[in-house]
């Protein structure tokens, strides 16, 4: 096989989430059919139209050393422990060259964010209004840009083969997993590690969302807010937190002899030149993503037998996804068991495709799909079959599975991993 063409796989996963603060207890909680959502607890939100959110676990300035989380954005906090979490799922120990069985010359980090250092950014401004200048932070800066996490992972990891940071909203972090995918596949990199992050449960970001009616309301009933492809779905609830994966050359990994969780296939992309906040309603966007994956790849659409969906609760989007998988998979599709892990996570933005990746890789390792809960009256314009409330197990043999990601501005990316 050339260096153009060589297969990608899933050798470690990470996550920090509204679920757990590691991969394990919350992919636990997924198939437990757990929410993530509860009330803000903070003065601050006492006057927002929405006092709830699917905050993190795990405080991560807990986790880290407090000089270190100190010079470190929220969101960067996520994304370097989730990847510490990959980084030794995958058999690795300490960095790249410290490790001889990864070269830090071909190591890279694509690590995305959607909105970046926000809450550095806006808490900043305020010392810098209530007590001068001179109480700016002098790390304010390094905190609060975009590639803060993506660079303070590769400094941890010691990578050198670049550094990447794809910022396109909600599909971000998809984008970023593809991004390596094409790293590794054109031979730029035998071992890249990849993600999303987000930490944006602040009151202005909530303020804006919930005006422009993007985000649900339910101020009573958090845990059952984050309603996907419910006939009574209100809208999204806003999650923080961080998924990573390692990926790496299958041929890379096969030498060190690592446990391997799934092929990484590749990826679809497109955009819709629709709207800048809505998605086109008939889903011909995500339908040509889906089409230029199967046309990149080698999947078989008969061997797709589970989705992670966008799915984020609004009407427009999950019901363009779902046609948009009718439309290209046809009678198929009746036989793709679909989960919509946000009813439990919500939805992180430019985390949320590192956690559906990390969801989507652990259900073809484990053949089980998760459930989707708070689906009392699935839609009946939902042509397709959602796994409601329990795990579901996935069949046998060699199966494929989707992870969909969409963002404001119309950005469509679908990943594609198959069972090895």
């Amino acid at each position: 096989m050339n260096a153009t063409n060589r297969a990608v796989v899933v050798t470690g996963v990470g996550a920090t989430t509204p679920l757990g603060g590691d991969s394990a207890t919350t992919w636990e909680a997924m198939l437990a059919g757990e929410s993530g959502a509860r009330p803000l607890t903070q003065e601050w939100a006492a006057d927002l139209p929405v006092t709830f959110a699917a905050s993190a676990a795990v405080d991560p300035s807990e986790i880290l050393p407090r000089p270190q989380a100190r010079k470190l954005d929220r969101s960067a906090q996520f994304a370097l422990i989730s990847a510490r979490e990959a980084w030794a799922d995958a058999g690795f120990q300490g960095r790249a060259g410290e490790d001889a069985s990864v070269d830090p010359d071909r190591l890279g980090v694509v690590v995305a964010s959607g909105i970046g250092g926000v809450t550095t950014l806006l808490s900043q401004y305020d010392q810098l209004r209530e007590h001068g200048p001179r109480k700016v932070s002098p790390h304010t800066v390094p905190m609060l840009m975009p590639n803060s996490p993506s660079a303070n992972v590769s400094l941890d990891v010691g990578a050198r083969a670049g550094v990447h940071t794809p910022v396109s909203a909600c599909a971000s972090g998809a984008e970023a997993v593809g991004y390596a995918w094409d790293m590794i596949r054109s031979g730029r990199a035998d071992v890249v590690v990849a993600g999303g992050t987000e930490a944006s449960v602040h009151p202005l970001p909530i303020a804006a969302f919930a005006n422009m009616m993007a985000m649900s309301k339910d101020n009573e009933n958090p845990k059952s807010a984050s309603r996907p492809f419910d006939v009574d779905r209100t809208g999204f609830v806003l999650g923080e937190g961080s998924g990573i994966v390692v990926l790496e050359s299958a041929d890379h990994a096969a030498r060190r002899g690592a446990r391997v969780y799934c092929e990484l296939l590749g990826q679809g992309l497109s955009s819709d030149a629709h709207h800048i906040a809505q998605p086109e309603p008939t889903g011909r966007g995500i339908a040509m993503a889906l089409r230029n994956l199967l046309a990149n790849t080698d999947l078989k659409p008969e061997q797709l037998a589970h989705a992670n969906a966008h799915a984020t609760s609004t009407p427009q989007g999950d019901l363009a996804e779902v046609r948009a998988l009718r439309e290209v998979f046809g009678e198929h599709l009746d036989q793709v068991a679909i989960s919509a892990t946000k009813s439990m996570t919500g939805h992180l933005l430019g985390g949320a495709g590192g956690v559906a990746t990390v969801a989507t890789a652990l259900a073809l390792h484990h053949r089980v799909a998760p459930p989707t809960i708070n689906v009392d009256n699935l839609d009946p314009e939902v042509n397709a079959d959602i796994v409601i409330d329990k795990p579901r197990p996935l069949p046998s043999g060699t199966i494929a599975a989707l992870s969909d990601s969409f963002g404001f501005g119309g950005h469509n990316v679908v990943l594609a991993l198959r069972t090895v």
